[in-house]
């Protein structure tokens, strides 16, 4: 298929197309989570680890295995850790059968050892036992076997790690270092993407367009053509503003993490098809340089003051917006007629306003060829806590909220 769902007979389409078409129709599929797919995409692309950070029941391991499964030739592997994970469950279990002719072996296929991509679940619950191993296999693309031999090479390109929770200690903290890229994912938060996914699980969906990726061709951008993206020195000079910025709000990142980053740069130029780094590509810096989901909201306003300041006005409206949700959740068990009130009072003018300008501020930045990523990013969340009010204060069906105000 085309890079927007057009059929492609001939596949000749190249790699950076094909997985931007994988982008559009994963984030069509899996609502709220636009931002999110692109990153996934975008750290496979720079050879690097994503963390899905969130609750249970929000699409984290879902869209590892359907990313996966768009490209072809891929072995996938996936596992649900907890503290009693043995190295050998991981990475390769005894050959029984060899065992019982006085060799020790393990088999591999399968497992770890032989994976392209990896879908870790409760990553820092991993094991003491493990630990020494899941480092080195993040780090080094490597496995110590159990009977000290040679280390094994594997073909890791790239892990997608999940946690319901920050790490605890030492040893999960040595893991959380290793995920360059940490993204939140949360429960859906517009109404009316809500009332789609109840509708989608009693209705027959259409066969969805389904865009692949060559395991070859993927491994060839990840190790030669995103390397050859140019990193101009206004980026690098962006990039060491940024560094002076975070460290005034004591907002420290190791200078291995740095390093790592100016890869996912890269491979965020890649993907939109051009040859070299442009300030837009600084918004992949939002997944990267916070430790704490406290510290992320400072760390994105120091990023997009420094690419563009439509998306940081646009942050300012997202406060307004958060203000008023929290506002409605305040009202809790309120009567009806106590919450029309406060909206017709208070939030009915607050969020129009908002829209208008973050309408505006989208259409400015379009036309100077700005990233509207932020702001469409705020859009939605305005546009979800507008229809949570005419739901939940109005009455009004989710279904119809769309077509209101």
């Amino acid at each position: 298929m085309g890079a927007r769902g057009r059929p492609d007979p001939d596949g000749t389409l190249d790699t950076a197309a094909r997985l931007r078409a994988v982008t559009a129709e994963l984030s069509d599929r899996f609502y709220e989570r636009d931002d999110v797919v692109r990153a996934l995409v975008v750290t496979l692309l720079a050879g690097q680890h994503s963390l899905l950070l969130g609750p249970p029941g929000t699409a984290k391991s879902e869209m590892a295995r359907e990313l996966t499964g768009r490209i072809e030739g891929a072995s996938y592997w996936e596992i649900l850790l907890s503290k009693f994970t043995a190295p050998t469950r991981m990475f390769g279990p005894i050959d029984v059968a060899a065992l019982s002719r006085g060799e020790y072996r393990q088999v591999y296929e399968g497992r770890a050892t032989t994976a392209h991509i990896a879908f870790i679940d409760e990553i820092f619950k991993c094991s003491t036992a493990a630990l020494n191993e899941t480092l080195g296999y993040l780090n080094e693309r490597i496995y110590h076997p159990e009977n000290g031999g040679e280390p094994i090479r594997c073909p890791l390109i790239g892990a997608i790690t999940a946690s319901n929770e920050l790490p605890e200690g030492e040893d999960s903290a040595a893991i959380y270092d290793r995920l360059l890229v940490r993204i939140e994912v949360g429960y859906l938060a517009d109404p009316s993407n809500f009332a789609a996914l109840v509708r989608s699980a009693v209705s027959r969906p259409a066969a969805p367009v389904r865009t692949t990726v060559e395991l070859d061709a993927l491994r060839r951008a990840v190790t030669e053509a995103v390397p050859e993206v140019a990193v101009p020195d206004t980026i690098v000079d962006a990039v060491c503003t940024l560094r002076a910025a975070l460290r005034r709000k004591e907002l420290i990142a190791s200078d291995r993490r740095w390093r790592q980053a100016v890869r996912l740069l890269q491979a965020s130029a890649y993907l939109d098809g051009r040859p070299a780094v442009a300030e837009t590509d600084l918004s992949m810096l939002t997944h990267v340089l916070w430790d704490s989901p406290a510290q992320r909201p400072a760390v994105e306003r120091e990023v997009l003051h420094l690419v563009n300041p439509d998306a940081k006005e646009a942050l300012d409206l997202a406060d307004t917006v958060d203000e008023l949700e929290a506002q409605l959740d305040a009202m809790a068990g309120q009567s009806r007629e106590a919450l029309s009130e406060w909206v017709i009072k208070n939030a009915h003018n607050k969020l129009a306003m908002a829209g208008k300008r973050l309408e505006k501020l989208r259409t400015e930045a379009a036309d100077a060829g700005r990233s509207t990523a932020a702001i469409d990013r705020v859009t939605g969340r305005h546009r979800a806590v507008r229809a949570r009010v005419l739901t939940e204060a109005l009455g009004m069906d989710a279904s119809t909220v769309e077509a209101q105000w």
